[in-house]
């Protein structure tokens, strides 16, 4: 595993176990949904970039906590998932998640939870994103939900 972390703000400051937490939950995501080894990338951007991103890549213009952008598309047929999953263990390149800091800071103090606690969700959220998964209706959010809840739970991350 391979994560590649770039922080592109300077608004808010970066813990300095982020890098460690952020890595964990990768880690983690992965061996829970897939098998193999696999290189991320992450960006931490303000709420100005990622309000670009957003509105460029999803038509949406305004800030968002969370943007993914997979290299690679999971099929929805249980046959076609195995075929997709034999091919990604080779491309090892499983895509690119970019995290507003300035959000997660917002979210964090809206939840009433740490920061730390608020990057690790969002880091799940986004490799669940990279891996195939979305939240477009009830079903697939509480899937999701509970997705990102173990995840989080394995790591001992609570809010």
């Amino acid at each position: 595993m391979s994560v590649l972390i770039d922080n592109r703000q300077d608004k808010v400051e970066l813990p300095s176990e982020a890098e460690a937490l952020i890595e964990r939950v990768v880690q983690k995501t992965l061996e829970e949904e897939v098998e193999g080894d696999y290189e991320v990338s992450i960006s931490f951007v303000d709420n100005d970039e990622i309000k670009e991103l957003n509105k460029q890549y999803r038509g949406k213009d305004a800030a968002t906590d969370v943007l993914s952008f997979p290299l690679l598309e999971f099929e929805e047929t249980e046959e076609d998932y195995e075929n997709e999953e034999e091919y990604v263990q080779e491309d090892k390149l499983l895509g690119d998640i970019v995290i507003s800091l300035e959000k997660a800071k917002e979210q964090a103090e809206e939840y009433g939870h740490s920061f730390e606690r608020e990057l690790a969700f969002l880091t799940a959220h986004g490799m669940l994103h990279l891996l195939g998964m979305d939240h477009e209706d009830e079903d697939e959010e509480k899937e999701m939900i509970a997705k990102q809840d173990r995840i989080l739970s394995l790591l001992n991350i609570n809010r």
